[in-house]
């Protein structure tokens, strides 16, 4: 039997001590620590979904599962939001109250609205306090405004809001991953983001896509797509698709200057952390937490919110390369290819001028992206890698890149036979300056400007390059074959045995056991028991999958 009084004191003591005064968190932690003037701004009218964890510094339970919290915010980061506020500073406890919170740790997920604008909606966290299991919580309950495009309504999905930008992703996978998820959030209302499985053969071979995953941009209008080639991670593609549009910014926490409270609302400056309260030994101590949950108590400071905004992309980025024959003509020697301005370059690296020309191309086609206007691909074309470089100007009359010059560049429209050479690549021409390569693509863009017409052989019917991929799959397929075959008649009764053997001894491994219990206590009681320091399997390198 506990003695009130005793508990009381003990209550005191603990709010005396030095360690008592300080919040759970710190600064540098992954944890975002907010408070109840914060709440409304970083987590109820954000986009992405949050856990949020009630709690006190002093708290047992809470100290407990500080480790787990904080190794599941570093798996969810860029993915969904992992938050702390401490309710046991004065300025934060009508706020845990009106959360409904009575006792610690207590755990919420804030997911948005269906509709714009509408309420969050906040849903107790009741599973398991292991790393792994706050993971899959919260990725169960991302957002998904990712599109399921399938040969049927593939059509439809193209020519909607023609005008705007859209990334298709192809994969062999039935799920949309949590990655891709997050994408489509940060691009919400900017870039329509689709899913296509592999199982689709007419879009798939629309876009002659041959392995997966593989994301496509298309910028819009009549532009051709743009394929990613980088590895697949969540900054990395962010900034692939911000150059077809910014993606939307999360508020972040600001810190407020002097300690002093801005007066006006969603100011973006955090109000100043409340000064620590007397001992809770002289206030009397109320407790509504259930038997098996820990007291509030006395005030301590709360310290700023640290949180990193998206990544937002103010640089132009280099112009596509096209480094084989087969690309080229894909991309712009098709007979339903439209216009791409082509840099062919001879060695860029040691050469000023055509790194200049490059980096002109790069810079125009980031101020057209970023002003919504649409514009033909600009494409780097590597002699030295490249020989359908060399055979293209050959075929329209033109001598390789000058040594001085290093460049040279040419648009050209397959669809309709149409070609232009930029003439001003010359030895007083160094690309220091915008203006004379922007007029003659401008000039192109509006129609303006004498054409010349594409000579014979050089553009492909658009048939002949879809049967050789074709044909080229069923090479392969047919290689592929004969290695089966060696491989079934290689398997013996004994290495059967021994795979049925070695599947029989595997031993029951901690995650199994972890996953099984989160599926069963889904909807029990969420426990105050201290965190079994077990082994947890990782859950990032999962989440990143697409």
């Amino acid at each position: 039997m506990h003695h009130p009084t005793l508990c009381a004191l003990a209550v005191g003591i603990l709010s005396a001590l030095p360690g008592a005064q300080a919040g759970l968190y710190t600064k540098k932690s992954p944890v975002l620590q907010v408070d109840g003037k914060d709440y409304d701004r970083l987590i109820a009218k954000s986009n992405q979904t949050t856990i949020i964890e009630f709690y006190a510094p002093w708290c047992g339970h809470c100290q407990n599962l500080k480790p787990a919290y904080e190794k599941a915010a570093k798996n969810l980061e860029g993915l969904a939001k992992v938050a702390a506020v401490n309710c046991d500073d004065d300025a934060n406890k009508p706020f845990c109250g009106s959360m409904g919170v009575q006792g610690f740790p207590t755990l919420k997920i804030v997911r948005p609205g269906k509709k714009a604008g509408s309420k969050p909606v906040v849903d107790d966290y009741q599973g398991q306090r292991t790393a792994s299991a706050i993971v899959d919580a919260v990725v169960s309950r991302i957002n998904n405004h990712v599109v399921k495009v399938e040969d049927k309504n593939l059509d439809k999905f193209l020519s909607d809001k023609n005008e705007t930008a859209k990334a298709l992703l192809f994969t062999d996978k039935g799920t949309t991953s949590a990655l891709l998820k997050s994408v489509a959030i940060d691009f919400l209302d900017v870039i329509t983001v689709g899913q296509v499985r592999n199982t689709q053969s007419t879009a798939v071979s629309t876009f002659g896509v041959d392995k997966f995953p593989t994301l496509i941009l298309l910028p819009g209008g009549d532009a051709p797509g743009i394929v990613y080639d980088g590895e697949i991670k969540k900054a990395a593609m962010v900034k692939f698709l911000s150059q077809a549009g910014q993606p939307n910014p999360d508020p972040a926490p600001v810190k407020a200057k002097n300690g002093k409270k801005d007066s006006k609302k969603d100011s973006g400056k955090k109000a100043a952390s409340s000064s620590s309260s007397s001992s809770s030994a002289k206030s009397k101590s109320k407790s509504t937490a259930a038997s098996s949950e820990t007291p509030t108590s006395s005030s301590s400071e709360t310290p700023a919110p640290t949180q990193e905004a998206p990544v937002i992309i103010d640089t132009a980025l280099p112009i596509p390369t096209l480094n084989t024959p087969e690309k080229l003509t894909k991309e712009c020697l098709t007979s339903k290819s439209n216009t791409c301005v082509l840099a062919l370059v001879s060695s860029p690296n040691g050469n000023e001028k055509a790194q200049n020309a490059l980096d002109t191309l790069s810079q125009l086609a980031f101020k057209h992206a970023h002003s919504h206007r649409k514009l033909f691909p600009f494409y780097e074309v590597p002699l030295a890698s490249n020989p359908g470089g060399s055979i293209l100007l050959k075929s329209l009359d033109l001598s390789p890149p000058e040594e001085e010059s290093g460049i040279e560049i040419i648009a050209i429209n397959a669809r309709r036979g149409w070609w232009r050479h930029y003439d001003s690549v010359s030895v007083s021409d160094d690309f220091s300056g915008h203006d004379k390569l922007e007029a003659w693509i401008d000039a192109i863009r509006m129609g303006e400007g004498a054409k010349k017409k594409v000579p014979e052989g050089v553009v492909v019917d658009v048939t002949e390059v879809k049967k050789k991929e074709t044909d080229e799959e069923s090479s392969k397929a047919e290689k592929a074959q004969p290695e089966e075959a060696v491989l079934e008649e290689e398997t013996t009764p004994e290495a059967t045995k021994a795979v049925t053997s070695d599947e029989k001894e595997a031993p029951v491994t901690p995650e199994a056991s972890e996953t099984t219990a989160v599926t069963a206590g889904e909807g029990e009681e969420e426990s105050t028991a201290p965190v079994d320091p077990t082994p947890e399997r990782e859950t990032a390198a999962a989440h990143d999958e697409l």
